[in-house]
């Protein structure tokens, strides 16, 4: 077998925005809430990252090339998720009712939890409820 990266939170926690995926889309529109709060962060020195699944959900598109390369190098960090983000995930989906369509979230809330980051998204109801297990919304 090949050699497993170990699973890892980030240092320097407090300075830490995940980018949930409709927030990344939200970015591209120059002047944008979303953009003008995006630009506040980086003035401020936080890291800036997004989960694999976001990542994912971003990847499908559609994008141009162009696009993809520049969301590519404006976010650097892209953080996988692990194992134990899937029990995280597991119990934040059990504690909200297990609603259909709802997983993906409890997938990207887990990792934010993981990392102790603020989740940043234009869906904060969708993750409200999950406040409650540690998450943090900007």
């Amino acid at each position: 077998m090949g050699h497993v990266r170990p699973e890892r939170t980030p240092g320097n926690t407090t300075r830490m925005m995940m980018l949930d995926t409709n927030f990344l889309i939200a970015v591209e529109q120059p002047g944008s809430d979303a953009d003008l709060r995006l630009r506040s962060w980086l003035d401020d020195d936080r890291r800036i990252g997004v989960c694999s699944i976001v990542w994912t959900e971003y990847l499908c598109g559609p994008l141009s090339p162009v696009k993809i390369s520049a969301a590519d190098a404006m976010i650097r960090w892209k953080e996988p998720f692990v194992v134990s983000d899937a029990a995280i995930a597991a119990r934040l989906f059990n504690a909200s009712g297990r609603h259909r369509g709802t997983l993906t979230d409890c997938m990207i809330a887990a990792v934010a939890i993981r990392c102790s980051a603020t989740l940043a998204t234009l869906n904060v109801d969708d993750f409200r409820a999950f406040t409650a297990h540690g998450l943090k919304l900007a």
